[in-house]
């Protein structure tokens, strides 16, 4: 499913203009390493910020290398924008960018919500996709948090795959101030639907992040295969 015309420039107008920001920015709550998001939903206006996501299956098939470079960009306050370059290899696969609004917050500032559009063009194959998610952050404690993505899109690099349902959810124990551990459960449908399991860890030096796990990913007919990734983080 598509989603062109109207709705994608309503969306885009809704990123945009959005909600009044709440006065509070929200809970500070790590940000997935898989699923990333376009900085935090409670950035602040110009910050800068530039990354590259590494994964490949350990087993089976798919032995390519999957890496995308991205720099991101707080426009105003809980405003964001991204620009990234999927690669398969050294393979120029997709153009892709990404537009992110913070909503608000509440319970007291403990919860935080925003909406994400992410535009892919693909270079090989033609054509444009759309990925529109809503975006939930909780704060429980000063040690436990999750970020909760919902949406519809197609967010992957393989073949055949057709836009379905997106949930990604994430669950983060910060074991100190540099220190996060983490658990992704990405599940997407559509053609090439697919299931991603990985645990993480989230590791601040300066202004320098590193981000690394093995999980599991199990796409259509297929069993779970071991999978690496690695995020590297540096902020401007």
């Amino acid at each position: 499913m598509f989603i062109t015309g109207r709705l994608a420039f309503s969306t885009m107008a809704l990123l945009l203009v959005g909600v009044p920001a709440a006065a509070q920015s929200g809970p500070d709550i790590p940000e997935p390493m898989v699923f990333d998001m376009i900085r935090p939903l409670t950035a602040k206006a110009g910050e800068i910020e530039v990354n590259t996501l590494a994964q490949r299956d350990l087993t089976g098939p798919r032995g390519e290398l999957e890496w995308a470079p991205e720099v991101e960009l707080a426009v105003t306050d809980g405003f964001a924008v991204e620009l990234e370059l999927p690669l398969i290899n050294n393979r120029v696969v997709q153009y892709k960018m990404g537009l992110q609004k913070r909503l608000g917050t509440f319970r007291g500032g403990r919860s935080v919500h925003g909406v994400q559009y992410l535009g892919l063009h693909d270079r090989e194959e033609g054509g444009w996709t759309s990925t529109l998610l809503w975006l939930l952050g909780n704060r429980f404690g000063e040690r436990w948090s999750t970020m909760t993505m919902l949406g519809v899109g197609d967010v992957t690099l393989r073949e055949g795959n057709e836009t379905g349902t997106i949930i990604n959810h994430s669950t983060f124990y910060d074991v100190n101030p540099d220190t996060v551990l983490g658990l992704e459960l990405n599940r997407q449908n559509g053609q090439g639907a697919y299931w991603l399991l990985m645990p993480q860890l989230h590791r601040a030096i300066g202004k320098l992040g590193v981000q690394g796990g093995v999980g599991a990913e199990k796409a259509r007919g297929e069993r779970f295969r071991p999978r690496l990734g690695l995020r590297l983080i540096r902020e401007l």
